[in-house]
């Protein structure tokens, strides 16, 4: 028996005692994947770059295609990310098209 197996953590969703192992198992179920259009893998702070031309709803502007974003977040959705632009704040994109730089 290890030190590890000592350690127990209360889950808060399931009102129950895990042990260490059992909670970063579950832990690691919950991490949504994001995948840019070519299948790269994303993660937060990654700088991406558009394949697309796309019209941002609400700001009668177009994001033309190879336009840089830097510094992108995760949303939870395996779809969607959340970056700012110069000229758009609040923007979400669609993880399908971008691709990572």
């Amino acid at each position: 028996m290890t030190a590890a197996d000592d350690d127990y953590v209360y889950d808060e969703e399931t009102g129950e005692w895990l042990t260490a192992a059992q909670a970063a198992a579950r832990h690691a179920k919950d991490v949504v994947e994001v995948r840019d259009a070519v299948g790269n893998l994303l993660a937060d702070g990654d700088s991406v770059v558009l394949v697309k031309d796309l019209k941002v709803k609400g700001a009668n502007q177009t994001l033309r295609r190879g336009t840089v974003i830097k510094s992108i977040r995760l949303t939870g959705d395996d779809q969607e990310i959340d970056c700012r632009h110069e000229s758009i704040k609040g923007l979400v994109l669609r993880a399908e098209f971008v691709r990572k730089r």
